[in-house]
């Protein structure tokens, strides 16, 4: 029996309230109650039908969000209210400042302020009639901006019908979340396409594209966060407008808080500045609005900027300066890495005058040139790296760098394999190789020679002393007391702490010998598997394999380690000097856990530990090592010139410890 028109209708009416309300739970809510296969089964039966009846194709069916055609250009839209930008603080005294004068134009006290994380997005505003999408329109300059409706569209997590038939204009950031830039880049580096700079460029860029096909796939979202006009009964409070938002079935970001008092605001700038980097999304501050929206009018405006609200800018993370240099340096491996040498610049609170380059193809990729002003990025306790030459600032002068064919340490040929990105230097003996092997073999996450780093090895380098790692343990008083700033009672305490390391567990040998690709937590992992060197050295492919993390890749390195003539000499002469070479179980068992639960963070130089053999310790014994400071943070340790993190510390109350009372914390004190 065939089905009226009538029916069909009914089924599509159905298919589409089914389709928009999974959409809202999968994109708006992030709690999908079907799979995706039966999201996919509802809409293919709703596009089947729309086509043997387009008659009964309506414009917020949701087959309709990506269309065909590409556009010609962009309208112009006036905003009927205009979308005004907002005034900026940039430290607790600017909060404090804008708490103040927003109490005294309001006439009230205790004002409520709502904290909102300011989205690095394209501001748009969006129009719905009776529910229906009608319109979209980006910001401009504030009173005209360009029609994006059919870009807007392919955004799911925008509704094309609300859940409340409001009639209604709204301001949202429409935002690339990381996980899309970093596939797009990818797909675009795969092309040999230029990359994106970041994804508040690559969110603008997609939006004002003419063909909304390539929209819908690049995956952007947005935020939701205030009325410009209702039809209707506004809602009295900032935090009310949000709930009806959500009531409606717009997206709203869920880690906004109520505030009472400016120490309250205070309080929840510190934590969202101690996880700006671990966010899905680029944010550069936050957003302060009274919560009382009847109060917006006894407060008012600027001309440019609302007097009750307020943007809190992060210091900043980028700067610009001019490249002066780029040297090479050559690690333990042998790579090839470029260091570029800036005018020192002011980020974060730091001086910088040195950020990495990664390697050539970075170098090209980017066109970056000595003589440049580049953009440096900081972000947490990341080495600070060149983001972008600004090539509109050349003068000229510039001049492109050549890779060296040659090592500039020893002369040797380097090696461009086309397997890898990194340059190597051919020669294993190669005089920054060795140097850079030794210092690691001695440095704390490996043997933890105490008094044996990097200023020493060089001076014992030099001296004739040592050229591979056996050579420290044949170290005699009498060759030690000639080097400058060696006095009798450290080198007592050297030698010492050399004869100490001989009864490491395995972990700290199998660390120290620098394998490719296996670090500390592997090393550990291997050690406790395999119990003994003659166990690890005999391992088969299929044994190591049984290693969580352990993949072919690393499985034939460390077999390709073993299998080498030099490694078998090595470890034999190792032995001979007697180097334990088996894991101590119980030990390693007894420390384990002693700082499970706890949150460290980090900051000030140490003078005992580099950064990583810190974090590696804290890890090795259950405990987790944070960016920055929050409520969250047992322990901060703090080491010579500590900066803002200290005093953002005392101001949370986490306790704070010295170098030497993390060490008696973590029972490293000798």
């Amino acid at each position: 029996m065939s089905k009226s028109v009538g029916d069909i209708h009914k089924r599509i009416e159905q298919l589409r309230t089914a389709i928009n309300k999974h959409s809202y739970y999968y994109h708006v809510l992030d709690r999908p109650e079907i799979s995706d296969g039966a999201y996919d089964s509802l809409l293919n039966e709703l596009r089947r039908l729309e086509q043997e009846y387009p008659e009964l194709i309506t414009p917020d069916s949701p087959t309709q969000r990506v269309g065909d055609t590409p556009l010609q250009g962009f309208n112009k839209v006036r905003h009927d209210v205009p979308m005004l930008s907002l005034d900026n603080a940039f430290d607790e005294a600017d909060v404090k400042d804008f708490y103040t004068k927003a109490e005294e134009l309001s006439g009230e006290n205790d004002l409520q302020i709502v904290v909102e994380p300011k989205i690095d997005g394209l501001a748009i505003s969006v129009s719905y009639e009776n529910g229906v999408l009608v319109r979209a329109a980006t910001r401009g300059n504030g009173e005209i901006g360009e029609d994006v409706t059919a870009n807007i569209k392919t955004i799911a997590s925008i509704p094309l019908v609300l859940q409340k038939p409001l009639s209604v204009v709204v301001r949202g950031e429409v935002f690339m979340p990381w996980s899309s830039f970093n596939e797009i880049n990818q797909k675009r580096e795969e092309n040999n396409e230029k990359l994106f700079a970041n994804p508040r460029n690559a969110a603008a860029g997609t939006v004002r594209q003419l063909d909304p096909r390539i929209v819908a796939q690049r995956k952007l979202d947005c935020f939701f966060f205030n009325i410009l006009s209702l039809r209707g009964e506004m809602p009295k409070t900032q935090m009310d407008m949000l709930a009806l938002f959500k009531e409606a079935g717009l997206k709203v970001n869920n880690d906004i808080k109520l505030c009472d008092t400016v120490d309250e605001i205070i309080a929840v700038i510190n934590d969202w500045e101690s996880k700006r980097d671990n966010l899905p999304y680029l944010f550069d501050g936050l957003v302060l609005k009274v919560n009382n929206k009847e109060l917006y009018d006894k407060i008012g405006s600027t001309s440019h900027h609302p007097r009750w609200a307020t943007a809190y800018k992060f210091p900043a993370e980028d700067a610009v300066t001019r490249l002066l240099d780029i040297v090479i340096n050559v690690g333990r491996t042998g790579v090839l890495t470029p260091t570029a040498i800036l005018e020192p610049v002011q980020i974060s609170g730091t001086t910088v005058s040195r950020a990495t380059l990664h390697n050539e193809d970075y170098i090209k990729q980017k066109d970056i040139r000595i003589g440049d002003h580049v953009v440096v990025r900081k972000a947490g306790e990341v080495i600070p790296k060149i983001e972008s030459a600004l090539t509109d600032m050349r003068e000229g002068t510039e001049q492109e760098y050549n890779f060296p064919s040659e090592c500039p340490f020893c002369g040797s040929q380097v090696i461009n394999s086309v397997e890898e990105v990194a340059i190597r230097c051919s020669n294993q003996f190669c005089p920054s190789v060795i140097r850079e092997k030794l210092i690691h073999f001695v440095s704390r996450s490996a043997m933890d020679i105490t008094g044996l780093g990097t200023s020493q090895v060089t001076a014992m380098i030099e001296a004739g002393l040592l050229e591979t790692p056996v050579d420290i343990y044949n170290l005699q008083k009498d060759d030690l007391l000639p080097l400058e700033r060696f006095g009798e009672k450290s080198v007592n305490n050297l030698l010492n702490a050399i004869e100490q390391s001989k009864h490491n567990s395995l972990e700290k040998l199998i660390m120290a010998l620098g394998i490719r690709h296996v670090g500390a937590r592997l090393s550990r992992d291997l050690a406790r598997h395999f119990k003994s060197l003659a166990n690890l050295q005999q391992a088969s492919l299929e044994e190591l394999l049984e290693i969580n993390d352990v993949g072919e890749k690393v499985a034939y390195a460390i077999i390709d380690f073993f299998s080498s003539s030099q490694a078998k000499k090595l470890l034999n002469d190792l032995i001979d000097v007697g180097v334990n070479t088996g894991y101590h179980d119980t030990s390693f068992a007894n420390r384990q856990l002693s700082l499970a639960g706890k949150q460290f963070v980090l900051t000030g130089k140490l003078t005992k530990y580099t950064r990583d053999t810190a974090k590696e310790l804290i890890e090795s014994l259950g405990g987790t090592v944070n960016s920055g400071v929050s409520k969250k943070t047992d322990y901060l340790v703090a080491g010579e010139k500590a900066g803002s993190k200290l005093e953002k510390a005392r101001s949370l109350g986490v306790k704070v410890l010295t170098e030497a009372d993390f060490d008696n914390l973590a029972g490293e004190k000798q």
